[in-house]
C-alpha cells in the first residue's frame, strides 16, 4: 500500500516538474522576444530545476509556519512571513492580500443582502431609512 502511495507521489512530482519546465520555457521565450537574447535548452532545464527545488523549500517552510502556529492551513500571514526578505515581494503580497480581503468582504455583503431580500427581511440600512421616513 505504501509503495502505491510513493509511486503516486513520484508521478505527481514528475507532472509538476513538467509543468514548471513548460512555464519556464514560455517565460524564457517572452524574454527572448523582448530582450533579443537566447536561452539554451540546458539553461532552461537548469532554471526549471532550481525553480522546482525552491518551490519545494517554500512549501516545506509554509507548512512549518502553519504547524508552528498550531494550524493545519497555510494563511496569507505565512506567505508574508516567507516573503519577508524581499521588500518588493512582501509589499506586493500584502497589497494583493488586502485586495482579496476587501473583495471577500464585498462578496459576503452581497450574499447577505441577497439572502435578506429573499427572506423578505430588511438590511440594517433599509431599516434605518424606514424608521427615518416614519
Amino acid at each position: 500500500m505504501a509503495a502505491a502511495g510513493g509511486e503516486e507521489r513520484r508521478l505527481l512530482a514528475q507532472r509538476l516538474k513538467a509543468a514548471v519546465h513548460y512555464s519556464v520555457g514560455c517565460l524564457c521565450q517572452e524574454v527572448e522576444e523582448d530582450k533579443a537574447v537566447q536561452f539554451s535548452k540546458q539553461s532552461i532545464a537548469a532554471i526549471s530545476e532550481i525553480t522546482f527545488r525552491q518551490c519545494e523549500i517554500f512549501a516545506r517552510d509554509l507548512e512549518m509556519f502553519a504547524r508552528h502556529a498550531k494550524r493545519t492551513t497555510v494563511t496569507t500571514e505565512d506567505v508574508k512571513l516567507l516573503a519577508r526578505r524581499s521588500n518588493s515581494l512582501l509589499k506586493y503580497i500584502t497589497q494583493k492580500s488586502e485586495e482579496l480581503a476587501s473583495s471577500n468582504m464585498e462578496q459576503k455583503e452581497k450574499k447577505k443582502k441577497k439572502s435578506s431580500a429573499a427572506k423578505g427581511e430588511r438590511t440594517p440600512g433599509e431599516q434605518e431609512a424606514a424608521v427615518t421616513e416614519n
